[in-house]
C-alpha cells in the first residue's frame, strides 16, 4: 500500500506563478516581496441551466426552469416576476456602478485640474522670484561699476590739480584687463578682490549672458556627478548607514502620509481654507474692579492668555482674583480692544426704564387699599365683598398682616384689594399700601367716628396723592351716627359729597351687607375717571407687599405687579435679593403661569427674604441680577457704616459717656413675615426714655434656630417669637443654655410685656415723708456717748429708724441717722409729739441749743414706663 493511497497531494492546482510586490513604509523605506498568484476561476455557463443563453426559448419566452426544483407554491407567473425583478436589480446595479465611476472620474479630473493650477501658480512664483533676483543682481553690478568709475575719475582729477609727478607703486596699481576678443570695451576694475574660481557675477563656470543655476539644481547635478564617479561596480564597503542604504535604493522618497498632508494642504489653500480669521475689536465695559476670568470673557479671549499677559506685566494673579480698572485697561489695550469705563452704579441701567408708547397701553384693574382705625371693620368689610372669612383666622380678631386679594364683581369688573392693619405699630404697612394703590377706601365706624389711625390714614392718602372714598361702617349698630363722622372729617380737610365736597361717602354694614353694591359702584366710577392703563407686553415691574420665610417653600414674597407681565422662569432682582421665578400663586392659592398688571401673586424662587416695599424688576440674565444685588448690598453696607461711625474722637467719647448712664434691654425678634418684624422693631424702638431703652440686636423672618439661640446666649437677651416657633434642636439648646424664648401672636401683648421688662430696669424713685420736728432745748455731754441733745418733739413723731436733718437758721447743716433715742433713761423706738427725749447723731456732735431736728422716712417707689 502506498503512502498516497491513490490520493493526490494537497497543493495549488496548476503551475504556480510567481510575482514581486514592492512594499512602501514611512520615511521612504521600501521592501520587495516575492509572492505566488493563483489564477482566478472562470465559470462558463452550461446549456440548459437558468440564467444561461440557452435558458430562453426560440420564441423569446423565458425558460422558467424545472418546476420540480422550485419552492413550494411558486407559479410560473410568480417565477417570471421574480426573474424580471432580478434582471432589473442587476441593471440598476450596473447603472449605479457606471454612475459612480463617472463621478469618480469627474472628481479625479477636478483634483488633477486643481493640482495643475497650484503647480502652475508655484512655477509662476518661482519664475517671478528668479527674475526679481536677476534684476537685483544686475542693479548691484551696475552700481558697483559706477562706483568704481567715479572713484577712478576722482583720483585722476586730484592728480591733475595738485600737479605732482608722483605715481603710485606698481604693486598698488590695478592690473589693466585684457581687451576682449570681439573688440568690446574692457571690464572696469573692481574695488574688492574676487575669490579663486569665481568672477564678479558668480562661479567661473557660468557662461556670460546666462542666468546662474539655482541652488537645488546645482546640488542635484553634484549628486549625479558623484554617482557617476562612484560607478555601479564593486560591493559596499565600510560601515552601512541608513542614508547610504537608501542611496542605493534609488534615493529617499516621501511617505504616503506626507503626500496626503501635502495634497490636503494644497487643496485647502486652493479653496481658501485655513486662513487666519480677522481679529474682532470689542468694546469692553470696565467697572472699578473686575475678576480676571470675567475680563477674559468680556474680551472673548482665553483666560490663560490674560493671566500670561498680567504675569508679563509683573502681576502674579490667578483667573479668580480681582484687578483694578487701570490694570484691566492696560490688558484690554494689549489685546487690541477698547475699554469703556463704567461706574458701579451703572449696573442699575440694566433695569428697563423706557416709557411706554400710548398705543401699547391697555386698561388694568384698579388697586384699592382698605385703611382705617383698628377694629373699625376693615377686614370684615373686605370679607363681605369677597364672601370669605379672614377675621376668624387673625389672632385677637385684628389684622396684623397686609393682605392682597383680587375680586370679580357680579358685573364682571375685576378689583384688586389691599387690606392694611389698623394698629398703631403698623404705620409702615399703611404707608406702603397707600403708595402702591390707586384708590383709598377709608373705613370709619359710625359709632366710633374719627380716631388717631384714621387721621394717619388720611395723611398717608394725601401724601400719596390718591383719591379717597369714605365708607361709614357699622350702620346696623344702635347709636350709629353718619353725620358725626362727616363732621369730624371736616376737621381734617376731608369734605364728603353730602357736605358739598368732592369725596364720595357710602353707608355700609359689613355684617348685614348693606351698601356693598353702592361701594363697588363708587370704586368703579372712580377707576373710570382715573383711566388706569398699563403695558402688559414688557418686562415686569412690581412692589413687594409682604415677604416671609416659609419652611417648605423658602423665601416667599407677595408682589403686586404694576406694569408688564411676570412669567414663570423670569429672572428678577428685588431690593438686595435676586432670583428666578419658580412658581406663581394667586390669592386663591392656585398656581398660575403668568401675572399681568394689578395682579397680586406670591413669588417663589428668591435667594433671600426681601424687605417689604422693595421694587421687583425683571432683567435679562442671572449675571445682571447678581451684579445689581451685589451692588445694592455693598451700597447699603457702606451707608450703614457711614451712619454708625463717629466722625471725631470727641463725639465717640461723648456717645460712650451718654450710653453709660442708659440701661438697655437687648432682645432678638423673629416674626412670620417681614412687615410684622418691621412693625415690631419700630414699636420696640419707641419703648423707653432717657434712662432705659430697648435694643433690638437682630430681627428676621422664619423659625427660631440654633443660631438665634447662640446669639441670645452671647448677648444675654431673650428671644421674641411672633407667630413663629423654635424647632426641636433650638428648644433643646435654649433649655441647656438658659435662654428665654417668649411666643406672641398679638402685638398688644408683646409691646406690653416688653414695657414691663424695661420698667424693671428703671431706678426706683425715692420718696421722702416728713413725720415730725423736734427742737433742741439743751445740750449734754455724756461719757461714752458724746454730745446728746435734749429735745422736745413739737410736731409729729420721732422714730429711731428714721432719717434726720439738723437745721440751723432754717439751713440744713447735717443729714444723717440717729445713734440713740431715749426717753428718760430708757431706749425707745419712737417719741410722740409734746414729749421730751434725748437724741444723739451718728458720727456728728456739732449741735447747739435752739437747732431744729427734721425727722423723715424714705420710701422706694417702683417706676413704670408710660
Amino acid at each position: 500500500m502506498s503512502d498516497t493511497d491513490g490520493k493526490k497531494p494537497l497543493g495549488l492546482g496548476g503551475a504556480p506563478r510567481s510575482g514581486s510586490v514592492k512594499q512602501s513604509f514611512s520615511h521612504g523605506r521600501t521592501h520587495a516581496v516575492v509572492v505566488e498568484t493563483k489564477r482566478k476561476r472562470v465559470v462558463v455557463p452550461t446549456p440548459g441551466k437558468p440564467g444561461s443563453a440557452s435558458a430562453t426559448g426560440a420564441g423569446g419566452t423565458p425558460n422558467l426552469g424545472d418546476p420540480s426544483k422550485r419552492p413550494a407554491g411558486i407559479t410560473d407567473a410568480e417565477m417570471e416576476r421574480r426573474l424580471s425583478a432580478l434582471r432589473a436589480a442587476k441593471a440598476r446595479e450596473q447603472e449605479d456602478a457606471a454612475k459612480r465611476a463617472e463621478e469618480e472620474r469627474a472628481r479625479e479630473e477636478d483634483r488633477m485640474r486643481r493640482r495643475e493650477e497650484i503647480e502652475a501658480k508655484e512655477r509662476e512664483d518661482r519664475a517671478r522670484e528668479a527674475a526679481l533676483r536677476a534684476k537685483l543682481e544686475e542693479e548691484e553690478r551696475v552700481r558697483a561699476e559706477a562706483a568704481a568709475e567715479a572713484a577712478a575719475r576722482a583720483e585722476q582729477c586730484k592728480a591733475d590739480i595738485l600737479g605732482t609727478q608722483r605715481r603710485k607703486p606698481a604693486s598698488a596699481e590695478p592690473a589693466e584687463p585684457a581687451p576682449a576678443a570681439d573688440g568690446a570695451a574692457p571690464a572696469p576694475r573692481s574695488a574688492r578682490p574676487v575669490p579663486a574660481g569665481m568672477d564678479e557675477r558668480g562661479p567661473a563656470s557660468a557662461k556670460p549672458g546666462l542666468p546662474t543655476p539655482r541652488k537645488t539644481d546645482r546640488e542635484r547635478e553634484e549628486r549625479e556627478r558623484n554617482a557617476k564617479a562612484k560607478g555601479d561596480e564593486g560591493r559596499r564597503s565600510g560601515k552601512l548607514t541608513l542614508s547610504s542604504a537608501l542611496d542605493g535604493e534609488g534615493g529617499r522618497t516621501r511617505s504616503l502620509a506626507a503626500m496626503k498632508r501635502k495634497q490636503e494642504k494644497a487643496r485647502n489653500k486652493a479653496l481658501g481654507f485655513g486662513q487666519k480669521a480677522e481679529k474682532q475689536v470689542r468694546d469692553v465695559q470696565l467697572p472699578e474692579t473686575i475678576v480676571v476670568s470675567e475680563l477674559a470673557n468680556r474680551m472673548a479671549e482665553r483666560a490663560a492668555d490674560v493671566v500670561k499677559t498680567l504675569m508679563k506685566m509683573g502681576m502674579m494673579v490667578t483667573m479668580n482674583q480681582a484687578i483694578d480698572a487701570d490694570t484691566a485697561e492696560l490688558v484690554i489695550e494689549e489685546f487690541g480692544h477698547k475699554a469703556v469705563r463704567v461706574s458701579d452704579a451703572d449696573v442699575e441701567q440694566a433695569i428697563e426704564t423706557v416709557k411706554d408708547a400710548e398705543s401699547d397701553l391697555v386698561s388694568r384693574p384698579p388697586i384699592v387699599t382698605i385703611m382705617g382705625h383698628v377694629d373699625h371693620g376693615k377686614t370684615s368689610l373686605l370679607d363681605a365683598i369677597r364672601k370669605a372669612n379672614v377675621v376668624s383666622g387673625e389672632a385677637g380678631g385684628i389684622t396684623q398682616h397686609i393682605g392682597a386679594y383680587q375680586v370679580k364683581t357680579e358685573k364682571g369688573q375685576v378689583l384688586t384689594f389691599l387690606d392694611t392693619p389698623g394698629h398703631a405699630a403698623f404705620t409702615s404697612m399703611r404707608a406702603r399700601g397707600a403708595n402702591v394703590t390707586d384708590i383709598v377706601v377709608l373705613v370709619v365706624a359710625a359709632d366710633d367716628a374719627v380716631m388717631p389711625q384714621t387721621v394717619e390714614a388720611i395723611a398717608h392718602a394725601k401724601a400719596a396723592k390718591v383719591p379717597m372714598i369714605v365708607a361709614i361702617n357699622k350702620m346696623d349698630k344702635h347709636g350709629a351716627d353718619a353725620t358725626k363722622v362727616r363732621t369730624d372729617l371736616l376737621q381734617h380737610e376731608v369734605v364728603v359729597e353730602a357736605m358739598s365736597g368732592d369725596v364720595q361717602d357710602v353707608k355700609v354694614s359689613a355684617k348685614t351687607g348693606m351698601g356693598l353694591d353702592n361701594l363697588l359702584e363708587a370704586i368703579a366710577l372712580q377707576a373710570e375717571i382715573l383711566e388706569l392703563k398699563a403695558n402688559p407686553n414688557r418686562s415686569a415691574a412690581g412692589a413687594v407687599i409682604e415677604a416671609k420665610l416659609d419652611v417648605g417653600r423658602g423665601p416667599v414674597a407677595t408682589v403686586l405687579v404694576q406694569n408688564g407681565t411676570l412669567r414663570k422662569g423670569d429672572i428678577f432682582v428685588v431690593g438686595e435679593q435676586w432670583g428666578k421665578v419658580r412658581a406663581l400663586i394667586n390669592s386663591k392659592g392656585e398656581t398660575i403661569l403668568e401675572a399681568g398688571p394689578s395682579v397680586p401673586v406670591e413669588v417663589l424662587g428668591l435667594s433671600g427674604t426681601p424687605s417689604a416695599g422693595d421694587t421687583l424688576n425683571v432683567v435679562e440674565t442671572e449675571a445682571q441680577a447678581r451684579e445689581i444685588a451685589d451692588y445694592r448690598i455693598k451700597a447699603a453696607k457702606d451707608k450703614r457704616a457711614a451712619a454708625g461711625a463717629a466722625t471725631t474722637l470727641e463725639q465717640l467719647m461723648a456717645k460712650a459717656k451718654a450710653d453709660q448712664d442708659v440701661a438697655e434691654l437687648p432682645v432678638l425678634v423673629k416674626a412670620d413675615v417681614q412687615g410684622s418684624a418691621e412693625a415690631i422693631v419700630q414699636a420696640l424702638e419707641k419703648v423707653g426714655n432717657e434712662e432705659v431703652r430697648v435694643r433690638v440686636l437682630s430681627s428676621g423672618v422664619g423659625a427660631i434656630t440654633d443660631t438665634d439661640v447662640s446669639l441670645a446666649e452671647a448677648s444675654k437677651c431673650p428671644i421674641i417669637g411672633f407667630n413663629v416657633r423654635a424647632n426641636s434642636s433650638a428648644r433643646n439648646s435654649a433649655h441647656q443654655k438658659g435662654v428665654e424664648i417668649r411666643y406672641y401672636s398679638i402685638i398688644y401683648d408683646l409691646v406690653d410685656d416688653i414695657k414691663k421688662a424695661a420698667s424693671g430696669l428703671l431706678k426706683a424713685e425715692i420718696r421722702e415723708t416728713f413725720i415730725g420736728y423736734a427742737q433742741i432745748k439743751e445740750v449734754f455731754k455724756v461719757t461714752g456717748v458724746g454730745m446728746v441733745a435734749g429735745c422736745l418733739v413739737t410736731e409729729g413723731v420721732a422714730r429711731r429708724s428714721a432719717g434726720v436733718r439738723l437745721l440751723r437758721d432754717n439751713v440744713v447743716i447735717h443729714e444723717g441717722t440717729l445713734k440713740t433715742l431715749k426717753r428718760f433713761k430708757d431706749e425707745v423706738k419712737e417719741v410722740i409729739s409734746g414729749q421730751e427725749c434725748g437724741m444723739a447723731f451718728e458720727r456728728y456732735e456739732d449741735i447747739r441749743q435752739g437747732d431744729v431736728i427734721e425727722i423723715f422716712e424714705r420710701e422706694e417707689v417702683q417706676r413704670t414706663l408710660d
